[in-house]
């Protein structure tokens, strides 16, 4: 992600935009797609979920050369700075500094005091083999595993009563602000697979992931989250 794009707040919760960006054609391939960089850990070997004031959830990923960092509205890389205590980080205007288990997040409008409450340790190829891109959701349970050799999608639903592997093209693609659209590419079963970069919590458990993802099939809207896996 360029670190040109500057987040800027609204009021007194942080809201982090991304750039405007043009969407990428319509891809139609053999092979899977590169997904975008900001769905992924990046080698982060957990993600963490904060609860901040005002209320707002942010989720985490620590690399040893920089800070993933989500909230509702986006997704950004922030570099190490030189502090005295604990481990600050920045991107232009927007600094994350962790102290112990607490986190000032501030941007020129507005400020967060943020509280760790829950780490996830992230999912691997070991335990998903073949899997690039991993989404779950619940009531009834769900998921939806992309392979990461070819543009095929294995969904599993209402509680793993209903199963399917089909094939899907890429409707949109933005690798700036980490959004992806999937549509069948069956005519005899559609369906809609939308990924967003952004903070996001399981509805039961409360597990972070740096994914939103809305699943619409069969007349149906299923809602969860997902995290990219890399090899």
């Amino acid at each position: 992600m360029p670190r040109s794009c500057v987040p800027a707040a609204l009021g007194l919760s942080l809201l982090l935009v991304g750039c405007a960006t043009t969407p990428a054609p319509i891809i139609t391939d053999d092979h899977a797609p590169l997904m975008p960089s900001t769905l992924f850990p990046g080698g982060a070997e957990a993600f963490t979920a904060w609860q901040c004031l005002p209320d707002q959830g942010l989720v985490t990923a620590a690399l040893e050369d920089e800070l993933r960092l989500w909230s509702a509205h986006g997704a950004w890389r922030l570099a190490p700075a030189v502090v005295a205590s604990g481990e600050r980080y920045e991107m232009g205007e927007l600094s994350f500094w962790q102290k112990e288990e607490g986190a000032i997040v501030e941007s020129p409008r507005g400020r967060l005091e943020c509280q760790a409450n829950m780490q996830r340790l992230a999912l691997t190829r070991e335990q998903r083999p073949g899997v690039m891109f991993y989404a779950r959701g619940n009531e009834p349970g769900w998921t939806a595993s992309l392979a990461h050799d070819q543009p095929t999608v294995h969904l599993s639903l209402d509680y793993g009563s209903r199963e399917q592997t089909l094939p899907y093209r890429v409707t949109q693609m933005d690798n700036e602000t980490g959004r992806v659209i999937l549509a069948s590419g069956r005519g005899d079963t559609p369906f809609e697979l939308r990924i967003e970069a952004q903070a996001c919590f399981d509805d039961m458990s409360g597990e972070p992931f740096p994914a939103r993802v809305t699943l619409n099939v069969d007349g149906e809207q299923y809602r969860g989250c997902g995290q990219g896996i890399a090899p």
